[in-house]
């Protein structure tokens, strides 16, 4: 590195941004961002051919002639021409099968299969191989288990054999750790002992917690790191094509900076950064700055319409935890966007009725051939655009009929509206920047925008965001607020952003934190989770490392690796979709029993999965990984059957029990057998060979799926009760319907780590104390145990358990799959309302948009609030309320506000006049808040600012509600709110499965 300053009047940087059909190039002189040119010096955009690399020679921008031949500081590009993008393009296609075939070696305790939601044809191409081995930290992070060199020996023998030569090397909270490197220990043993080229990539390096989704997210690095590597090297024999000798890096899906170097090791950071670009080349085309305002960039190309908010932070608003790339669930950064199908392709058509309709059908890419403007024969949205005088484009005149022009301009400006107001937290008015090719489709004025901007170069805006990129750098860390203030914490999280932004290249100067995040962990003792992401300006002297020679040895040609791809391969084994219209559970009757058996197939356990998280309340965990571990056993040919509760002797025994733990530990650790060994521990000590039955602990959340573990045939091969002793999901043990009836029949039980620890819990004088021990014993056994409680009977359970609690999650289940099924998701509440009993007894509390969240720790519990904000008039309008099968909320306007311990406790309405409040709902009645635009529920941790949510109240069980122990267990006084439980309506035991689905004669 020199030591000679740049000269920062000079610096010129190049961004380009490699799109599905045209390639952009800018160059630009960020000092000039004042001037009426904003600093560009020279732009052109190119159409370049899907399938080929980026770097190209025929493809790389070329005309940037308005540039002095003078040495470029950086280029930056952004990276979204990836494989895995390609196969979503190319409809049955699957991605080229890649040469070097990532080995997951996820550590223990974790258990679950490689590959989780990712699509089996998928799976099928880049799964090689699948190797444990002992390692892992807890939560705190001491170690769940030192790693054991002979066994990571052992796996690299195996791996060797198959020929592999890619690894993926994943440790239960290895992002944490700071003290044991464990997956670094390992990563070092693999390369000594695998041929050398063998990549390695770590997991910690790639995502942040959440084990599952890392992993998928490290396998999918893995799988294209050849492609990044000739990609990069492909980008390079363009610069040194065009004689640019300046550092070359590529743009993150956060709106950071990545050099060559590292993106080439971990490419997939550079997923989907085009619409972060795009945003943040907005603002700085417009001149607009962030830290004064918000502002919403509406990014309008050939085809549709993405929509975000770029925040006084600079970077977009991120997505919920969790997204999908090519259909694989993982856990990084990635913009939150809405799209409409409105774009310059956009066909215009006029319906029998006189209606002018636009979009969602484009002419796509065809729109220099297929437009008027360019002498075709299909009207599109750019004509109309032409015919009003907004645009000029093509070779010839648009002649249109004014009405359509006026009623097509009309539709346009609704789409826009729409997508606005959608992105929206809040109904004040934001400005609005509109860029792409599209962005003279846009009228003059839209409602809910304070002003429109159309900055100068808005159609190469994306390849400006990619010039203008900043460098960062993000922690999430899980630190003890034991021996320090939460305070102390929040700013040690803080230093260590600072530092990975300054260890990227960032100026000092110029750093400053652009996200924070804290937020208790649940049910474990003084600890905090912090999410903190600092961001400076690159600091040019500091990487004049990067100016490396291109290293020609042993490079592929693009040409012959496109050759090499095979697109024929396509995996035919994907099971066949059920249809949820016409699918019928099995239900038999025993012929040595008589009972009849409800057997569990795959598609049951899809419904109860996505209905016991609703009966959750927003707690009792995802079910996530319980449904794949169920569906895999299922695919294995083990069985699983439900049985009414009345079948059984009044004297049969009956076990129960679930998980108990952390929320957080349990992304880590996931599905394994605690409660099995819990449940052997507990029959050990009573001394028993068997039980007759075996019901769930809580029907809400992840609980609700356990008793399938158990009662399947691989393990104690007992029917499954059609009840649990909630009826919904509760923060503790002891709040169940069976300590309200029949109160200090909790003990004894028994709790298992599933690493060799184990408690049996015999005596205790109440019910409250056996929770509140448990919970102890449960930190300091890695804050995750599987749970056997003292077995009841056959009779108790009929007498104070909540009844057809399994056949009501499969009903919400099934509701949700015929929703998606049929495209009628915005009914999908109403069905459900149905399942649940009617109007009588459940309602739609409200509609709305989440705007704000607040998180918070009490006693080891996950406590806060959301507020959301009632639909406008026109919302309510544009949903189709009062139409279509869509009935009114409860209440409309104004604001509801639920507070959570863990669970959704109550919904309190505020008026639109800011004073009137009103308790609509309230424990131990069943408050659900449900995504909106897919249906499902959604839990405490994937609460988000934006998300548009319906809110349902269902009444609960009498055995809640018919002794005031009941609600001194679980009703608002429980939870410390002085206040009287009124029902939402009348309770109505739903309709059990096993007879309506009962086989005839």
């Amino acid at each position: 590195m020199g030591s000679q300053r740049v000269d920062m009047s000079r610096t010129v940087r190049i961004g380009v941004d490699v799109g599905g059909t045209n390639t952009d190039a800018v160059a630009i002189n960020p000092t000039q961002q004042s001037e009426p040119g904003r600093g560009v010096l020279a732009h052109h955009k190119t159409p370049h051919h899907p399938g080929r690399h980026p770097g190209n020679r025929d493809r790389r921008p070329h005309r940037l002639e308005k540039v002095s031949p003078r040495p470029l500081r950086h280029r930056e590009r952004d990276g979204r021409h990836h494989p895995l993008h390609q196969r979503r393009r190319r409809a049955r296609r699957a991605p080229p099968p890649p040469r070097r075939h990532p080995a997951p070696v996820p550590q223990l305790p974790a258990r679950d299969p490689a590959l989780f939601r990712v699509p089996p044809a998928l799976t099928k191409i880049i799964k090689g191989y699948v190797g444990y081995c002992d390692g892992g930290l807890h939560i705190d992070g001491s170690e769940e288990a030192p790693v054991v060199e002979a066994q990571v020996v052992d796996r690299c023998r195996e791996i060797r054999a198959l020929g592999l030569t890619a690894v993926v090397v994943v440790g239960a909270f290895s992002p944490i750790d700071e003290v044991f490197h464990q997956e670094d220990r390992v990563r070092d043993i693999v390369l000594r002992e695998m041929p050398p080229g063998t990549d390695v990539v770590v997991s910690h390096e790639v995502a942040n917690i959440g084990l599952l989704e890392r992993e998928n997210a490290s396998i999918l690095n893995a799988a294209i790191l050849q492609y990044a590597r000739c990609t990069v090297r492909g980008f390079r024999r363009a610069m040194k094509a065009l004689d640019l000798h300046c550092p070359l890096f590529l743009t993150q899906n956060d709106g950071t900076l990545l050099d060559a170097a590292a993106a080439a090791k971990i490419p997939i950071r550079t997923f989907n950064s085009g619409a972060t670009n795009s945003m943040r080349g907005a603002a700085y085309l417009a001149g607009h700055d962030t830290q004064d305002s918000s502002a919403i960039v509406a990014d309008i190309g050939g085809t549709t319409t993405d929509v975000g908010v770029l925040l006084p932070s600079g970077l977009p608003r991120q997505a919920s935890a969790y997204v999908t790339v090519a259909g694989v669930r993982v856990n990084y950064s990635m913009p939150h966007l809405h799209s409409v199908g409105l774009g310059g392709g956009s066909i215009v058509r006029q319906t029998e009725d006189g209606k002018v309709a636009v979009g969602p059908g484009s002419v796509g890419h065809y729109l220099t051939q297929k437009a008027l403007a360019f002498g075709g024969d299909v009207v599109t949205a750019s004509d109309i655009a032409v015919a009003a005088g907004r645009a000029k484009m093509g070779t010839c005149v648009v002649n249109l009929d004014p009405n359509l022009v006026t009623n097509a301009e009309h539709q346009i400006k609704m789409l826009l509206e729409g997508v606005v107001d959608l992105i929206k937290t809040s109904p004040e008015p934001l400005p609005v920047l509109l860029v792409g090719g599209g962005a003279v489709l846009s009228p003059s004025s839209l409602e809910g925008a304070s002003e429109l901007r159309l900055p100068p170069f808005h159609d190469v805006a994306n390849a400006v965001g990619a010039a203008i990129s900043n460098v960062g750098g993000t922690v999430d860390v899980i630190q003890s607020v034991a021996d320090q203030s939460i305070t102390d914490a929040v700013e040690r999280a803080k230093s260590m952003a600072i530092q990975r932004a300054l260890d990227s290249g960032a100026e000092r100067d110029s750093v400053r934190i652009a996200e924070e995040e804290s937020y208790p962990v649940t049910y474990v003792a003084n600890k905090l989770r912090t999410v903190v992401k600092a961001i400076g300006k690159l600091d040019i002297n500091l990487k004049t490392e990067l100016l490396v020679e291109e290293d020609d040895e042993g490079e592929v040609e693009e040409e012959e690796s496109e050759v090499a791809k095979d697109f024929s391969i396509v995996v035919t084994d994907e099971p066949e979709p059920v249809n949820p219209i016409t699918y019928r559970p099995t239900v038999i009757r025993n012929e040595s029993t008589g009972i009849l058996e409800w057997h569990i197939s795959e598609t049951d356990i899809n419904y109860l999965a996505d209905g016991c998280y609703v009966l959750g309340c927003a707690g009792g965990g995802s079910p996530a990984a319980s449904r794949i571990q169920l569906r895999d056993m299922l695919r294995a040919g083990h069985t699983m059957r439900v049985i009414d509760s009345s079948s059984l002797d009044p004297k049969a025994v009956v076990y129960w029990g679930g998980h108990m733990g952390s929320p957080a530990t349990s992304n880590e650790r996931l599905q394994s057998t605690e409660t099995v060994l819990a449940f052997q521990a507990l029959m050990e000590y009573r001394r028993e060979e068997s039980f007759d039955a075996v019901i769930s602990l809580e029907i809400g959340g992840a609980n609700g799926l356990e008793p399938f573990l158990v009662g399947s045939s691989r393990f104690f091969d007992r029917p499954i009760l059609d009840a649990d002793f909630m009826g919904r999901a509760y923060p503790t043990y002891w709040q169940t319907t069976l300590a309200v009836h029949a109160p200090n029949e909790l003990v004894p039980c028994a709790i298992d780590s599933g690493d060799g620890k184990t408690i049996i819990m015999t005596r205790a004088p109440d019910d409250e104390i056996v929770d509140r021990a448990l919970r102890a014993s449960c930190s300091e056994m890695g804050s995750r145990v599987g749970m056997a409680s003292c077995p009841t009977t056959a009779e108790k359970v009929g007498n104070f358990s909540v009844l057809r609690t399994v056949s009501l999650a499969w009903r919400i289940g099934r509701c949700i799959a015929r929703a998606e099924a049929t495209n009628t998701l915005s009914t999908v509440a109403e069905s459900i309302v149905q399942e649940a009993g009617g109007e009588k007894s459940a309602k739609v509390l409200f509609r709305g948009k989440i705007v704000a969240v607040e998180r918070r720790l009490f006693k080891g519990h996950s406590h806060g609030s959301i507020t959301i904000a009632g639909l406008s008039a026109s919302e309510e309008e544009n949903s189709g309320i009062g139409q279509h099968g869509i009935m009114p909320a409860f209440k409309t306007g104004g604001t509801l506000m639920i507070p959570f311990k863990n669970e959704n406790l109550f919904a309190e309405h505020t008026a639109e006049d800011g004073t009137t409040k009103t308790i609509i709902a309230s424990v131990p009645d069943l408050i659900c808040v449900l995504d909106t635009s897919s249906g499902r529920n959604l839990g405490v941790p994937e609460f988000k600012y934006g998300f548009r949510v319906t809110v349902l109240g269902i009444t609960c069980s009498p055995r809640w509600t018919e002794t005031p122990a009941g609600l001194k267990i679980g009703g608002p006084r429980a939870f410390g709110y002085d206040m009287d439980y009124h029902p939402i309506g009348e309770y109505v035991e739903p309709k059990s499965v096993i007879e309506e689905f009962a086989p005839t004669g």
